[in-house]
């Protein structure tokens, strides 16, 4: 068994705790970028002229590429240094920051928004990572909720701050809140975070990383372009077709490899898996939920990109007490079943997003998000203390970053499938009889310019139709 370069006294070291602001610090920045762009994103439709699908591309560019890299990114933590590889990783976030803060198109910005996806790819998994070696199993619950909470402290906190930028200063403003943030993480990493490896790890697999990209990458095109090309279409079927087969072919190479890149055998541990696939599904449906939620608040109800943030408020609240209240209600009840009450009062609240309305008023809207803050916090918080759980120390790294993985890639579906259900049924209702065929063609993109056509041309009819 490969040792660890932090021996078992260090969990009971003092600094634990300081150590465990860097992580906090690393992940307020993810939790920042996540939210801040969602509410950004009606604005940028506004100003750039993007589509719905060019929209999932600006949320997706940053997921696909942190799903594709996560894996490696363990093992270059296991490798070369957790804490190293951290800091090298939230460089990277403040470098795609930068060049978001200064992008002018829709190509820029996914550009960006990949570059800062190849960072969060470093930062996610590694600082899940060095947990078990810092805290015992009784102290990991905590620690593993603080990290959640930090991260869903930047969430709430992204769409109020990002709105008010966005109200008073250009949209790629929105980016800037991460730079200092980014700095601060690293600052802190450098003096507080303890250095922990496993030299003995397997080195990075090039091919099996670019298995992986294009894998997921043909999958998240072809849903993505679906709608506006039609599933028949010969790329979208194309792209699908490519995308399962690069992922057979990722599975059969890991399989025969002495030390695979993807440890497969993590995933033959029933507590592992379960775990992680109740994660998955989570974020499946928070991502999903977290796209389609601020077209409705800003293009629907007239909200400005502020209140926007401020009436996301609830569901963020309803998270933050359940995460806070997770340890104590699994020591009593067992962390199967509050995973399991999670799971199911997070699919009541999509029962009750699904009845949502242009009439429904924000009352409404206020209730359900809180009952899934309420669902993710106790459905995910366990569940990643589990999954987590399971895990030897020496394969924290490439244990965390297949979490992670699979994570994110329902976070990459639940965009691309409930985006692209929300593009096809809204081109089907859209209503553009009498439109000139470019107005008709522009109007079928989002509800954004649907309701700008509809000013400029004086066509009050459009809008209602683009908000049903």
């Amino acid at each position: 068994m490969a040792a660890v370069t932090i021996s078992a006294d260090a969990r009971q070291d003092p600094r634990r705790w300081w150590a465990l602001g860097a992580l906090v610090a690393s992940m307020l920045v993810l939790g920042f970028d996540m939210t801040i762009l969602n509410v950004a994103l009606p604005t940028m439709a506004a100003r750039l002229g993007a589509s719905t699908g060019e929209q999932q591309w600006m949320a997706d560019a940053y997921v696909v590429v942190f799903a594709a890299l996560m894996l490696p990114a363990g093992l270059l933590g296991d490798r070369f240094g957790r804490r190293r590889m951290l800091m090298a990783g939230l460089g990277i976030f403040l470098a795609g920051s930068l060049l978001g803060t200064l992008a002018d198109d829709v190509s820029l910005v996914v550009v960006a928004r990949a570059v800062m996806g190849m960072g969060g790819a470093l930062v996610m998994p590694l600082a899940m990572a060095v947990l078990p070696a810092l805290f015992e199993p009784g102290e990991r619950t905590r620690a593993v909720g603080i990290v959640s909470a930090a991260s869903a402290l930047g969430a709430p906190l992204g769409p109020i701050i990002g709105g008010w930028l966005l109200d008073h200063f250009w949209w790629g403003s929105i980016f800037l809140i991460n730079i200092p943030m980014a700095a601060i993480g690293i600052a802190a990493c450098l003096f507080l975070l303890p250095e922990t490896r496993d030299p003995a790890s397997p080195r990075v697999d090039a091919v099996s990383t670019a298995l992986t990209a294009a894998g997921l990458g043909g999958l998240i095109f072809g849903i993505i372009e679906a709608p506006g090309r039609g599933w028949g279409d010969p790329l979208v079927l194309g792209t699908l077709a490519g995308g399962a087969v690069s992922l057979t072919a990722l599975v059969l190479r890991e399989r025969r490899m002495t030390r695979p890149m993807l440890d497969l055998p993590l995933l033959r541990d029933r507590a592992f898996f379960l775990n992680a696939m109740a994660a998955t599904l989570v974020m499946f449906v928070l991502s999903g939920l977290m796209f389609v939620l601020p077209q409705y608040l800003q293009a629907i109800l007239g909200n400005d990109a502020f209140g926007t943030g401020l009436r996301m408020l609830p569901m963020m609240g309803g998270l933050l007490v359940a995460a806070k209240g997770a340890e104590p209600v699994v020591r009593r009840f067992g962390a199967r079943a509050v995973i399991s009450g999670g799971l199911v009062v997070l699919a009541f609240a999509a029962i009750l997003g699904s009845r949502t309305g242009i009439d429904s008023g924000y009352g409404f809207t206020a209730l359900w998000l809180s009952v899934a803050g309420l669902g993710f916090g106790f459905a995910v918080v366990p569940s990643m203390d589990s999954a987590l759980g399971a895990l030897p120390v020496e394969r924290a790294g490439s244990g965390s970053g297949l979490l992670m993985t699979v994570r994110q890639v329902g976070s990459a579906l639940g965009i691309a499938l409930l985006g692209s259900l929300l593009a096809a049924a809204y081109t089907d209702r859209l209503d553009t009889e009498g439109l000139p065929g470019p107005a008709a063609d522009a109007a079928g993109d989002s509800v954004v310019a649907a309701h700008g056509i509809a000013e400029r041309m004086g066509v009050p009819g459009l809008v209602a139709s683009a908000d049903s």
